[in-house]
């Protein structure tokens, strides 16, 4: 069976050229010329046809500023093309790979894996799993919205010419139509001209949510459904086993653009959204449930909803009677639609809550049940009622953040009117005073009084004011998370239940109205887990809201600024490390703990395939509850087309199904002890390498002048400013635009660096290689690290990173370039090594990707190096420049 008509060199030759033809129309044949004398050049420097690339780096030097500005445009659209054919590509494999039963990670085998146990542990492991994919507003999206939108009309193009039998005529009108967009990419800006809002974050968040993920969750359940059926007898009922979060819109830290009027609008669009989905979908429904009363029994339970829902709404029930006469279910499903139309109106009869909708569904579908279409209620309302039970009214449910020490001044300002120096007390008595507060019946601060505060105060106490009503207005599940940004001791913990608490929000022993979650990301929190989370458990007033919560405690690992902080090995050994101390922490407070993964989209952020990391956890962790962050490129990547989409909730859901499994069968993994010493030499003085490369005299000087550091931070990717406080240190410097810029400069160290040092320090202190790659072999979790560092390597060109470092004061080239390349080849060497393989990536892939794209960013990456060099700028070149940076990031296909 012929699935596809094409594959992807056909597909990256004929976009290719389409592009060569329409920039030639829209240019001259002079600038084609041009660029394809460019892209000739690379790829014979890469083939080895040209010894150095001396003769490119003239070319593009020689030419005018407009005329850099069409090769940057040109090779920048070549690559949101490629991108395209690859993921069109992809597509291909998951088609072909499922058809021939050969599918990875699949539903079928996390079955076949779970078959292997009785029917009740089974059981077990599908109520324990919930799986929280959480979108953030983090600024690594580089391309605009309408770029995007354009981009996708051509993906869906390429899919018709591949999947469809056409005729010559049917796809020459393709081709036109590709065409065209092609032609209006060319036209469009690039480069945004203005930074982009929080709503406009939000909005983005929305359309992944809305227009993909709504419609193939219930797919994912039909296939695990299906898969489950026939590995495990007993016909077993799939619960809930996904629910989508986003911090687009509520997310405060850093980013003072976030007002409370932000997140009222994100909640309410949210809202709206959902419940015309689901109208949507009652109307496609009233079409199929066509049946005639007078021929069926629908069931006195089904009748007596019908009824109770004619006296909610006895206008609407008259027009559905005279509309659908003798069809039950058609009338009840309109009554089901006016329903969904008053949800948050001032009109009576609404659903008070999405557990009410499903209640209805659940009525239809064992009405239909026993009028013997069980296969209608299969195909049709099983699907809806997976909708429903995931996305709620609320679409995602927001995650609010902000950093601990608002939380402290905003409290500070607001005691020292009652009388109180809070910044004078100690940790141990600000623990006693909050604790003492919250338990009290009378408020201690008036949220609203905030006259005498300062600007930033005052909006951390209007967001706990505003928190109460959005509760009241859209549910608690809609807004019922708090993260808290660098928490370093329990007090700002309880900062967080105080202010709650004096919005009533929480009220205690009976409610707490939200999860509050500690953020840990410096070393000084992570290994003071115990301390923190300890002194939480055994608090009075926080076990009391722990035992409102279900004693279900979240807690956020930070990999950006860990990593960050502490570089690649040591970052990834600290996490690993404490989050098995968390878990005994927990189960030493029979506390059930559901980690939340801050990953971001590059290596050093967390990144890397989420399949494997989830298997590569510690099994004491794994509870079958995980959140992750997915954030910038990486969402459009996992979830812009419907069939990755699908793909990418499968492979979570294979992975944390059989990762909850292995950890009910041992919860405790076998790490044997010289692999952990091992690891704690590696880790130890991989730290101090790095460490000591931060904090070496002009090291930030170089940073500044060998990547275009100073052009990101100008960039309008998203909401929130580059830095926290606006000083050029490395502290102060957010992750993503640390790592975005070494990205940029092909040197992609805070993937890799240190990561040599430390394995020669094990070895030189009477480690052996065997011991290496037996823990590569057999511990998940060290295969997993090297493996991304692996990918990290296989990116970066010291070559073309060389070029950069070339930008520095060649006393600080001299001193760092050297040190940085030596590192970087005895990490190659040795991961290969280790590995036993022959070349640093495992996937074949991935060889084939750089391959095709390597020639092509080589020049934007010596472009902008020129552009870099140039003290004085023009504004062609300012804006050419910038266009070097979303190619680079396209050709990447990563940011930070």
């Amino acid at each position: 069976m012929r699935l596809h008509n094409r594959d992807v060199r056909q597909d990256v030759r004929e976009l290719g050229a389409l592009l060569g033809d329409v920039l030639e129309e829209q240019t001259s044949r002079r600038a084609f010329e041009t660029v394809e004398s460019c892209r000739r050049t690379a790829i014979d420097y890469r083939s080895g046809e040209l010894e150095s690339r001396t003769p490119l780096i003239t070319e593009l030097e020689g030419l005018s500023p407009h005329q850099q500005r069409i090769v940057a445009r040109a090779f920048t659209t070549y690559f949101e093309l490629i991108n395209l054919a690859e993921e069109r590509e992809r597509v291909r494999t998951i088609r072909t790979e499922s058809h021939e039963k050969t599918l990875d990670d699949s539903l079928e085998t996390a079955a076949e894996e779970l078959a292997e146990t009785d029917v009740e542990t089974v059981e077990q492991v599908l109520d324990d799993v919930l799986i929280e994919p959480t979108f953030t507003a983090h600024p690594t999206e580089a391309r605009r919205k309408t770029v995007k939108s354009k981009l996708r009309t051509i993906s869906t193009d390429i899919e018709t010419l591949d999947e469809r039998l056409l005729t010559d005529k049917e796809e020459s009108q393709v081709w036109r139509d590709i065409d065209a967009e092609v032609t209006s990419l060319w036209q469009t800006p690039q480069v945004r001209n203005r930074q982009p809002e929080p709503e406009d974050e939000a909005r983005n968040v929305q359309w992944y949510l809305e227009n993909t993920l709504f419609e193939v969750v219930g797919e994912v359940y039909d296939e695990l459904d299906d898969a489950i059926d026939a590995e495990i007898p007993g016909n077993l009922d799939i619960p809930k086993l996904f629910e989508f979060r986003s911090w687009a819109g509520s997310d405060r830290d850093g980013n003072p653009y976030v007002t409370p009027d932000v997140t009222a609008n994100t909640l309410e669009r949210q809202r709206s959204v959902i419940l015309e989905r689901y109208r949507e979908q009652l109307k496609r429904l009233s079409g199929i449930l066509s049946q005639d009363g007078s021929r069926i029994d629908a069931g006195s339970t089904f009748h007596a909803s019908l009824e109770e829902d004619r006296e909610r709404l006895p206008g609407s029930a008259r027009t559905a009677e005279e509309r659908y006469p003798d069809e039950p279910y058609r009338q009840k499903l309109k009554l089901m639609r006016e329903r969904l139309r008053r949800v948050g109106d001032v009109r009576p009869g609404g659903y008070d809550e999405a557990d009410d909708l499903l209640d209805d569904l659940a009525i239809i579908a064992e009405s239909l049940r026993k009028n013997g279409a069980e296969s209608v209620v299969d195909a049709h309302v099983d699907p809806i009622r997976r909708q429903v039970a995931t996305f709620g009214f609320s679409l995602a449910s927001l995650d609010l953040r902000d950093h601990q020490q608002k939380h402290t001044d905003a409290i500070a300002e607001a005691l020292e009117t009652e009388g109180i120096d809070y910044y004078d007390l100690s940790e141990d008595e600000r623990v006693e005073f909050l604790t003492d507060a919250v338990l009290q019946d009378e408020p201690v601060i008036d949220l609203s009084d905030t006259a005498d505060l300062s600007e930033e105060s005052a909006r951390a106490l209007e967001l706990f004011d505003s928190l109460a009503d959005w509760q009241t207005e859209y549910g608690i599940h809609a807004i019922d998370t708090y993260c808290i940004s660098m928490t370093e001791e329990p007090s700002h913990v309880l900062e967080v239940l105080f202010l709650a608490d004096q919005a009533d929000v929480v009220s205690l022993p009976e409610h707490a109205g939200i999860d509050i979650v500690p953020l840990l990301e410096t070393e000084y929190a992570l290994s003071g887990a115990r301390r923190i989370m300890g002194t939480l458990f055994e608090n009075e007033a926080y076990a009391q809201a722990l035992e409102a919560r279900g004693r279900t405690q979240e807690i956020m690992l930070g990999y950006s600024d860990s990593n960050k902080e502490n570089g690649f090995l040591a970052a990834n050994w600290s996490l690993y490390k404490n989050q098995r101390r968390l878990g005994e922490i927990c189960d030493d407070h029979d506390v059930t703990m559901r980690l939340f993964h801050g990953r971001g989209g590059s290596i050093s952020r967390g990144g890397g395939p989420m399949n494997e990391a989830l298997l590569a956890l510690p099994n004491s962790t794994v509870t079958g509850q995980v959140k992750f962050t997915e954030q910038g490129e990486a969402i459009a990547e996992k979830y812009a087309n419907p069939r990755i989409a699908e793909r990418n909730i499968e492979q979570m859901l294979n992975a944390q199904l059989r990762a909850r499994k292995r950890a009910m069968d041992q919860p405790e993994e076998q790490v044997h002890d010289e692999w952990i010493d091992a690891m704690e030499t590696m880790a130890d003085v991989a730290r101090q390498e790095y460490r000591d490369l931060l904090e070496s005299e002009g090291f930030v000087r170089y940073f500044e002048q060998a990547t275009p550091i100073t052009v990101i931070e100008d960039l309008d990717l998203g909401s929130r400013p580059a830095s926290r406080s606006g000083e050029r240190t490395v502290e102060d410097l957010r992750a993503i635009p640390w790592v975005f810029s070494w990205t940029q400069s092909r040197c992609i160290l805070p993937g890799w660096y240190a990561i040599a040092t430390g394995i020669e320090a094990y070895l030189d202190d009477g480690g052996s290689l065997e011991t290496l790659q037996a823990m590569y072999d057999e511990w998940p979790f060290f295969r997993t690290t090297l493996d991304n560092a692996a990918l990290s390597l296989s990116r970066t060109e010291l070559e073309i990173a060389e070029q950069y470092a070339d930008l520095a004061d060649s006393a600080l080239r001299e001193r760092f370039f050297p040190r940085l390349s030596d590192e970087y080849e005895r990490a190659a060497e040795l991961i290969t090594e280790i590995g036993q393989r022959e070349r640093l990536h495992t996937r074949d892939w991935l060889g084939e990707n750089l391959e095709r794209r390597n020639p092509y960013v080589d020049p934007l990456n010596l472009l902008q190096v020129y552009l870099l060099d140039r003290t004085h700028r023009t504004d062609i070149e300012e804006r050419t420049l910038r266009l070097t940076v979303k190619g680079i990031a396209a050709g990447m296909k990563n940011t930070g």
